[in-house]
């Protein structure tokens, strides 16, 4: 089929998997069993809209074939050129499916997420723009039915986050949540500034697909482990016993801290979430290295290092500069209205991975 990949190893794979799915063991490892039936279920409408497709475009073909008939008559002529403007936005829409179907999925796009926010340059006006980022990530969480656990905090002097992480719990969280890695630069003005001047600031915001024990092995004898008491804002309790934990990996060097629970045992589980996250992502990064410096932009990839996003107050003005996309709605969008954002940066991304599926043709 013209502009459409070979549906032949798909069906291949098919075939495999339906073999695997009728074993008198499949059931025997049900994280298996469910990943290969989430797989099966996707093939089968992928092949489902390729029959579609390849069905619309035979009536297609068979009305142009009575068109151009000089022995036809012409109301047969007049039902056959009907059919094929009522079919041509269709066989496009079609189209567009098949190829978004054929894109590889993200294996980490159905797992729960772990955000991490830190303030990033300009004193108090970034760690509380930290908190209206927290703010932001919690409406929205409300309102698609996820839910958010916190993992660690520190809280600035004037009310806002130096840093904040937390787990948000859910479906397909890391599907809509990864477009959000990056540096979000704030433009406003503080309300102790008299002269009315906007200052500027920023945050990062790290996207982590939460890992699973049987994703990342950690070999105790790697982990350097140390207790110690909580320190800042925390309530009775939190800062006066020795419950903070802070973990350092040493193969790759990364560390740990976590204080937001009473409980020693608490906020080590929860620190060595953290952890197997982070070595996770970076065990991904390197695998996708050769994959992402072919795109031509960075949509998805977890840059922290590129400035993804303006949220200017002065003028309800938010930009995300991958997409040159602006919206006049800031305000509504801090409420946690961000689905049309994430609609159209996905949309950029699907457009882009089909753009390259073509180009394999």
């Amino acid at each position: 089929m013209k502009g459409i990949p070979s549906i032949e190893p798909f069906k291949k794979r098919y075939e495999e998997l339906t073999a695997r799915m009728a074993a008198p063991d499949y059931y025997d490892n049900l994280r298996e069993a469910a990943k290969t039936g989430r797989e099966h279920q996707k093939l089968t409408e992928l092949i489902d809209l390729y029959h579609s497709l390849e069905k619309l475009e035979n009536d297609i073909l068979e009305n142009s074939s009575i068109l151009n008939d000089p022995q036809a008559d012409n109301d047969l002529k007049e039902l056959a050129r009907t059919e094929i403007e009522e079919s041509a936005p269709r066989l496009e829409q079609l189209r567009h499916q098949v190829l978004l179907a054929m894109i590889p999925p993200d294996p980490s796009d159905s797992r729960n997420t772990i955000v991490e926010i830190r303030a990033g340059t300009g004193g108090d006006e970034a760690s509380l723009f930290a908190g209206v980022l927290f703010r932001l990530y919690s409406r929205y969480a409300e309102k698609v039915g996820w839910k958010i656990e916190p993992l660690s905090s520190s809280v600035s002097e004037c009310g806002g986050y130096r840093e904040i992480s937390f787990l948000v719990s859910g479906d397909e969280v890391y599907k809509k949540l990864k477009y959000e890695s990056g540096v979000h630069r704030v433009q406003r003005i503080p309300t102790t500034e008299a002269s009315g001047r906007i200052h500027t600031s920023t945050a990062t915001v790290a996207v982590l697909p939460e890992a699973e024990e049987v994703d990342i092995e950690i070999n105790n004898e790697d982990l350097d482990i140390t207790i110690s008491r909580a320190s800042g804002p925390g309530g009775q309790g939190v800062n006066t016993t020795d419950s903070a934990v802070q973990i350092l990996h040493r193969p790759s060097g990364v560390l740990v801290y976590c204080a937001d629970e009473r409980s020693q045992q608490k906020n080590r589980l929860k620190a060595m979430t953290v952890l197997r996250s982070r070595l996770l992502q970076a065990k991904e990064e390197q695998e996708k290295a050769k994959y992402a410096a072919t795109r031509k932009n960075q949509i998805g990839s977890g840059d922290r290092s590129e400035r993804i996003r303006t949220y200017n107050f002065p003028q309800n003005r938010l930009t995300d500069h991958r997409i040159g996309l602006t919206l006049y709605s800031l305000s509504i969008i801090l409420e946690g209205e961000l689905d049309e954002l994430i609609a159209a940066l996905q949309e950029a991304d699907y457009t882009e991975r089909v753009n390259e599926l073509l180009a394999k043709e």
